[in-house]
């Protein structure tokens, strides 16, 4: 794992990603001699094709990630490969058309086109079926040890085997701690001093996992020793942080929050963040207004009640603002008078109500709280007082993800499925403090890529 502004980014993921963009150059160049065999009048300068190849590269890895073609947890056998390009190269064309309608010079003309597209889909299910069968090769995995064992250690070896995509680990064992039960079978005997131990299992890199530090459990001295002779020493919440991206409330002490890098509320973050929503905004809204028009059309003539409904909702530095919304559910909802969460198969959603929650259309109004200022484009959900009152008292460090913005997208809503309980607000609250801590335009950027894939396949309702 490297961080690009704060953001830990799979080094796996990244390399396939450069050899596919390598792969789609290639096909490009392939392409382009086979077009134009036995023309050398078209072959003379190969340059004039560059910029055309280009555009068609990058619209083909920018569906690929709007699928979730890049993702650390992809299935990479044969068929998923298949599945997942048929719609990618279907939001390539869209974009290239987009983009060939606004500059024509760059297209590469319809034959040339479909021989690039064959060319790339071959060249990257080649690719993949050798890449993946290269990186689960046992010899690329790292060696680790756990220092600890407790259930923290289990949640981290968890963690660890269901991230494959980040990195490939081999756990030789865990390190027990006095004063800590465990049943754990994976206890290694230590050999004298962290450093010793280290060393007779070959291990690249300790993971601190010690619930209670008090004692000497924790043993600076030989972990600070373990990090000058040149072993990686991280501890559970940092773990998290790399492997999961989110920071786990069960590892996570305050010290570590005041101490550590990130929460960026710089002056130039906010300008930069408020350009890019409103850039952002003033682009979807006519793209999209086609689609929202077709969605109030459609709410008023299943029962001619109201096509918006405005919500209190809970924002940055917990001030209350009226979210926009399209109504999803029936106008009765909650005639109990008090708030309600959203079930899956409830009843009170409208036959309209429940295709535009599966395809997030109902949040498309939100578009104008961006505009007012009320929301951002990218950041934690807002929730309503109701929950927010009684989540600040039952889960530390819930108002944190109140220093940002809300977004009508975000980190946790692309990351973990729909809430409807405190268990699921919990585990969203860790993504959103991942988001506060991390956040910058890169992560903003690979959000709504990821919306996309959201969108597209109706995930997370």
């Amino acid at each position: 794992m490297f961080r690009i502004s704060n953001h830990y980014v799979s080094k796996i993921v990244a390399v396939l990603l450069f050899i596919e963009l390598g792969v789609l150059f290639a096909a490009g160049y392939l392409g382009v001699n086979l077009r134009f065999m036995g023309k050398p009048e078209y072959l003379s300068d190969f340059r004039q094709f560059w910029a055309p190849v280009g555009v068609t590269a990058l619209s083909i890895l920018l569906g690929m990630s709007a699928v979730g073609m890049y993702q650390r947890n992809i299935d990479e056998n044969l068929r998923a490969t298949l599945l997942r390009l048929m719609p990618s190269f279907g939001i390539a064309l869209l974009v290239m058309m987009v983009v060939f309608y606004a500059a024509p010079e760059l297209s590469l003309g319809r034959v040339l086109l479909v021989i690039v597209l064959l060319l790339s889909a071959l060249g990257i299910l080649c690719v993949r079926t050798i890449f993946f069968r290269l990186v689960n090769s046992p010899m690329l995995a790292s060696p680790i040890l756990f220092l600890g064992s407790s259930e923290l250690v289990r949640d981290c070896m968890e963690t660890s085997h269901q991230n494959l995509r980040n990195h490939k680990y081999n756990i030789v064992g865990t390190i027990p701690v006095a004063g800590e039960d465990s049943t754990l079978a994976m206890l290694v005997e230590p050999a004298g001093s962290l450093l010793e131990t280290a060393r007779k299992y070959k291990a690249e890199e300790i993971v601190v996992a010690v619930q209670n530090r008090r004692g000497g459990a924790l043993r600076i001295q030989e972990l600070l020793e373990c990090k000058m002779k040149g072993v990686r020493v991280t501890d559970a919440a940092g773990f998290f942080e790399r492997e999961a991206c989110q920071i786990r409330l069960d590892s996570l002490h305050p010290s570590w929050l005041v101490f550590g890098s990130g929460f960026d509320q710089s002056l130039l973050r906010t300008f930069f963040k408020r350009s890019f929503d409103l850039i952002t905004s003033c682009i979807m809204l006519p793209l999209l207004s086609p689609l929202m028009l077709g969605a109030a059309i459609c709410i008023w003539l299943e029962d001619r009640g109201p096509v918006l409904y405005r919500q209190e909702r809970v924002g940055k530095n917990n001030e209350h603002f009226m979210v926009l919304k399209f109504r999803s559910m029936r106008v009765d909802a909650e005639k109990a008078g008090t708030p309600q969460w959203a079930s899956s198969g409830d009843p009170r959603i409208t036959r309209v109500g429940n295709v535009m929650r599966k395809y997030r259309i109902d949040e498309l109004p939100q578009l104008f709280n961006v505009l007012r200022g009320d929301m951002s484009f990218v950041g934690p959900r807002p929730e309503r007082p109701y929950f927010v009152e009684q989540f600040a008292r039952e889960i530390t460090f819930y108002n944190v993800r109140h220093c940002v913005k809300p977004g009508i997208t975000g980190w946790a809503q692309v990351r973990y499925k729909y809430g409807a309980s405190k268990d699921d607000a919990v585990q969203k609250l860790q993504y959103d403090l991942y988001y506060v801590k991390n956040n910058s335009l890169f992560l903003d950027v690979l959000i709504l890529i990821d919306t996309l894939s959201v969108v597209i396949f109706g995930a997370g309702t």
